[in-house]
């Protein structure tokens, strides 16, 4: 815990010191200590079962489809693009497709719920995987049950989609990689590539040892030459590489990784899938839309040119604003989790959220980052006893201390323009559930 609390004084990825925070509250870490939970040896690549069903289809005169699931490393137009480009260069027989199906800030705790949405629909014949860093606060327990949920989810949807972790790094992890060890979060996925067969590509075991032997500085000011400077300039806040150093080093594992990816596949054939390692696995998320009959009071329904629906629409293709206090979102589910797949922005208000008869409580929807908007995830119930439970969250008429929330380096752009904080709203997109809703 000590250890966690250290990574999220250091700050993440964006919005990600909010969603470990969340993490740490929600999901208490379970069995063994954070201290005690056995780190892997740093490995650069386990091939496993490789990827049969690439390997039959590369080279060939086909289609093969890429989705890349992520936070916003893999968002970035890094490794992402330069594996798509590279994959197309080295079977340019074959149309090599991406899939973007990475959102900034976010961990395997949202990325379970969307995955049909934003991969599966799209019918994809690889899955990269990357999560390491957005999960770096949360426990073992909870990466088990998300990251076994996208797999199982993934192969009842379609068990011919081959799949692969990739795992990235930030500077906090920089101490146990080159101890020789891997981070706890990607030493938690790897049990469950054990158990799949799933091959992965350590990013960041090359990266340590280039900055523990002075080739590489990891976080620095980017310099003018960037792509000549010495030694090289890896990020310049200690988690988003340079596209033009990190992720080109990013890439250049895939490539030394991927011929011993390829050997290991066999024929082409459907992935079995074998019993869980945990039976409480998140296999059973969805997202579903919210329909306008769970609406009551002011709420606008965002027309497509709307600018913060034309933001994110891709992974919001609804998306409705609570306009005035009073406004409400009201259902019911049978099942265990819910949570709202909403935004956070510098318009957000406060909402009250009651579940059943428990005491209401209150969540903001602007927080210490909010000088622009972003997709974010609002807990309603985690992991309750299943049953049924009535939820409502209302838009309060409380008028937030705006400037107060956001944090003290973002408050000059408050006091430039207070225009965009001037409103108290909520935009809700869908709902995240395990279990039904009724």
């Amino acid at each position: 815990m000590l250890t966690s609390m250290r990574r999220f004084r250091a700050g993440k990825d964006r919005s990600a010191r909010v969603f470990l925070l969340a993490s740490l509250l929600l999901f208490p870490i379970g069995g063994k200590s954070e201290e005690e939970y056995p780190l892997r040896d740093a490995v650069e690549c386990h091939p496993r079962g490789g990827l049969p069903n690439v390997k039959s289809k590369a080279g060939k005169n086909e289609t093969l489809k890429v989705a890349y699931l992520g936070g916003s490393i893999t968002a970035a137009p890094g490794w992402r693009v330069l594996s798509r480009e590279w994959l197309g260069a080295l079977y340019p027989e074959t149309k090599v497709e991406g899939i973007h199906a990475a959102i900034g800030g976010t961990g395997s705790d949202l990325g379970v719920f969307r995955l049909q949405q934003d991969v599966l629909q799209h019918d994809p014949d690889l899955l990269f995987v990357e999560f390491a860093v957005n999960d770096g606060g949360t426990s073992p327990d909870q990466i088990h049950k998300s990251m076994e949920g996208i797999i199982r989810q993934t192969w009842k949807a379609d068990p011919e989609i081959d799949i692969c972790f990739v795992y990235t790094l930030r500077d906090t992890m920089l101490t146990d990689l080159q101890a020789g060890k891997m981070p706890r979060a990607a030493s938690a996925m790897e049990e469950l590539a054990d158990r799949y067969g799933i091959p992965s590509i350590h990013f960041e075991v090359k990266v340590a040892r280039m900055e523990k032997e002075g080739e590489l500085v990891f976080k620095a000011p980017k310099p003018e030459n960037l792509a000549t400077a010495k030694p090289m300039i890896f990020s310049s806040d200690g988690v988003h590489p340079h596209v033009e150093t990190g992720h080109q080093l990013y890439l250049e594992a895939i490539a030394r990784s991927w011929p011993g990816i390829m050997e290991a596949g066999g024929e082409a054939a459907p992935h079995a899938l074998p019993s869980p390692l945990r039976p409480d696995n998140w296999e059973q998320a969805k997202l579903v839309p919210i329909r306008p009959d769970m609406l009551k009071g002011k709420w606008e329904t965002l027309s497509a040119d709307h600018p913060v629906a034309k933001r994110f629409a891709k992974n919001m293709p609804q998306l409705y604003r609570a306009a005035a206090p009073g406004a409400e979102l009201a259902f019911s589910f049978e099942g265990t989790t819910a949570a709202i797949f909403d935004i956070l922005g510098p318009d957000g208000g406060e909402v009250r959220v009651k579940l059943n008869d428990e005491e209401p409580v209150t969540r903001n929807r602007i927080d210490g980052y909010c000088t622009y908007h972003r997709m974010s995830k609002l807990n309603l119930a985690t992991e309750k006893e299943s049953g049924t439970y009535q939820v409502s969250i209302t838009l309060t008429p409380t008028q937030l201390d705006k400037r107060e929330i956001l944090f003290e380096r973002n408050r000059d752009k408050f006091d430039e323009n207070p225009e965009p904080y001037a409103d108290h709203a909520w935009y809700a997109s869908s709902i995240l559930v395990i279990g039904e809703i009724e």
